[in-house]
């Protein structure tokens, strides 16, 4: 079926907060002003129709731009506008000024979502199709903070596509956001379960921080996207053989199996010099340590707040060792984040010319592991229950990367979205991620 050109926007229309919220700038964090977090992230989430709604007349995209509208009270700096200092640095969310709210684009389309088999890789509709446009009214994109598009299709079902600042919000925070629109949608009248927090003065701001260079695509190598369903088996043979190794009576998660397995897969796929040193980086969640500082304890905290670990070896030994080797090598690195943190945070790791920890590489020796699958966005329920699966979207083809997603709903085990190896080592990297001797 020729889907690309079936989806037709009707309306495109600036939601605002449902009752008054306050007006002035909010000041951003150190971390929420990084270079980095200046791209709009965007994933879309697909939702299957509801057999139990049927006949109800309820329109997707109408009922989540009412809900849209009553989270907005709370979140409302959702609905302001970055503003930038004179030199193009980022500064601040102006809350409550002409202009502010969320677009919101009604979108439908004239397939239903089997026709173009749920959005699985390779799309049979175009990304561009299913993420909002910006609108002409809005003069500079960098000042956007968010925008929605519902896209109806024939069967009942509906994607939901967003472009959401860094600047504004983690992955844990945008999930929480989703799921208080989510909760008004479901009919839920009063404040949301999780009551948002700002409090972006509780984030470290290290006079001696070291902000690195952005990537670029200059010299880089051009990577192929390879997404794979992971069985509850296969997590479970190699969380089996890591117990059984008897690494001191700890336990291993599914995380640390699937990357210690893509790790090794990809090392040996890339022939790597077996003495040059491979590198993985992966984001932790930073609220534990900053409890005392944070609002509430860090509960309803949406800003941006990780840090990003660095595990490194040489490539012969990631290639070399057994998978539960591979995972120690991990788990040492993740008890190293504490005191790693401290260091940056107090300005000692800064000091002296040292390096960013938050910088992202396009060197193809580093794979940067994003873990979905934790944050909330598939348990996100707009009263059709939650998404059959969540798409996230990468526009950089030049890093290495692998993200952990939950599987389509009601299904155990994991799904593995990968663009971390030339085309010419997909094969091999499938099939290193295949075995299972």
């Amino acid at each position: 079926m020729a889907a690309a050109k079936s989806v037709e926007r009707l309306s495109q229309r600036l939601v605002t907060p449902a009752e008054p919220t306050p007006a002035g700038p909010l000041r951003l964090s150190w971390l929420d002003r990084y270079p980095t977090q200046m791209a709009l992230i965007e994933s879309l989430h697909v939702f299957k129709p509801a057999l139990e709604r049927d006949g109800d007349g309820a329109c997707p995209a109408r009922t989540i731009e009412r809900a849209l509208a009553q989270a907005l009270v709370q979140y409302y700096p959702l609905a302001g506008r970055l503003g930038f200092t004179d030199d193009g640095g980022l500064l601040h969310v102006d809350c409550g000024g002409d202009g502010s709210g969320v677009w919101l684009t009604e979108a439908e389309a004239a397939c239903g979502l089997e026709d173009v088999e749920y959005l699985e890789h390779p799309m049979m509709i175009s990304k561009d199709e299913l993420l909002p446009p910006t609108p002409a009214a809005e003069k500079d994109e960098r000042k956007l903070v968010l925008l929605v598009q519902v896209t109806t299709f024939a069967c009942g079902g509906f994607v939901v596509g967003f472009r959401f600042s860094h600047a504004v919000a983690d992955g844990p925070g945008a999930a929480q956001f989703m799921a208080a629109v989510g909760e008004f949608a479901r009919g839920n009248s009063a404040a949301t379960t999780v009551e948002p927090q700002w409090g972006r003065e509780a984030i470290p701001n290290p006079a001696t921080a070291v902000i690195g260079s952005l990537p670029s695509p200059e010299g880089a190598k051009s990577l192929e996207y390879l997404a794979m369903d992971i069985s509850a088996e296969y997590i479970g043979h190699y969380k089996a053989q890591y117990n059984d190794a008897s690494h001191g009576g700890s336990w291993c998660s599914a995380f640390e199996v699937l990357v210690a397995k893509a790790w090794q897969s990809r090392t040996r796929a890339a022939g790597f010099e077996p003495d040059s040193d491979v590198h993985l980086c992966f984001a932790m969640n930073a609220r534990p340590l900053l409890h005392a500082s944070l609002p509430r304890a860090g509960a309803g905290f949406y800003g941006n707040c990780y840090y990003i670990m660095r595990v490194s070896a040489p490539a012969g030994k990631v290639a070399g060792s057994s998978i539960p080797d591979v995972v120690k090598i991990i788990k040492d690195g993740k008890r190293r984040m504490p005191a790693e943190f401290k260091r940056w945070a107090t300005g000692e790791a800064g000091a002296n010319g040292g390096e960013d920890p938050y910088q992202i590489t396009a060197d193809y020796r580093t794979l940067l592991v994003s873990d979905w699958s934790r944050l909330g966005f598939a348990e996100v329920d707009y009263g059709w229950g939650p998404p059959a699966h969540v798409v996230p979207l990468t526009n950089l083809d030049y890093i290495a990367t692998c993200i952990l997603v939950k599987p389509w709903a009601h299904k155990p085990g994991a799904r593995l979205i990968t663009q971390c190896v030339t085309p010419d080592r997909v094969a091999a990297f499938h099939q290193g991620m295949l075995d299972m001797n």
